[in-house]
């Protein structure tokens, strides 16, 4: 369960922002699209265990060896089931920039993008700019409306319920021990969920977070009793 800090006014200011952006309709021009990224520790299996047979359960050996990190980029568009989750090698800016040029490649037609994402300090202009240059990176950041959660916020994005799916449908209980590996069942995994256009039902709502927090509108929440 996510413990959720005191809301101070910016917790209240951008909690509210991203849940606004949340009940509006989707639409073709503005849609809405969660990102946030999901490092991976990549482990192979150091004995054979015993496979599985006819009336017996395979085994696996407890011992593994680590074969360094990877990251995952888990992007979905919660309203229309759009999902373009990848596999990197990691989450540095350039790769960061990457997933975004890869978000606007797939709405073209977009007058403007909302983006709900966190508080990386590679989420930001710069990234895009090192990436591919001044202008074209420039160019690139005002296709988008960031929406960032607040501090200690994550539990506000979207994107965490493709986490969890992601995790299970892609990873299980299996040892993933290469990079190439990762990218291959994420990129099974992101194929299905777009064929079944799986969306994310979003309930918590800015009515909600009044009544649970207990404010009012351009108020304060107080001290919790």
């Amino acid at each position: 369960m996510w413990c959720v800090p005191e809301p101070n006014r910016e917790y209240v200011k951008r909690m509210e922002d991203m849940l606004n952006v949340m009940e509006k309709p989707a639409t073709e021009k503005e849609p809405v699209v969660a990102l946030y990224e999901r490092t991976v520790q990549l482990h192979a299996t150091e004995r054979n265990g015993r496979p599985m047979a006819p009336g017996r359960i395979a085994q696996r050996d407890y011992e593994y060896v680590r074969r360094g990190t990877a990251n995952t980029f888990c992007i979905v568009a919660p309203k229309t089931g759009r999902h373009l989750t990848h596999a990197t090698a990691n989450r540095k800016a350039g790769r960061f920039a990457a997933a975004m040029k890869r978000i606007s490649d797939a709405y073209p037609d977009a007058k403007r993008i909302h983006v709900i994402l966190d508080n990386l300090n590679n989420h930001r202009l710069t990234s895009l700019t090192e990436a591919y240059g001044e202008i074209d990176g420039r160019r690139l950041w005002q296709c988008f409306v960031i929406h960032p959660t607040p501090k200690h916020g994550s539990w506000l994005n979207p994107a965490e319920i493709e986490v969890s799916l992601w995790s299970r449908e892609c990873m299980g209980r299996d040892r993933i021990a290469t990079l190439c590996e990762l990218k291959y069942r994420t990129r099974l995994g992101n194929k299905a969920a777009n064929r079944a256009r799986r969306k994310i039902q979003w309930r918590f709502t800015t009515a909600d977070a009044r009544r649970v927090f207990r404010y009012r509108p351009g108020t304060t929440p107080g001290p919790k009793e």
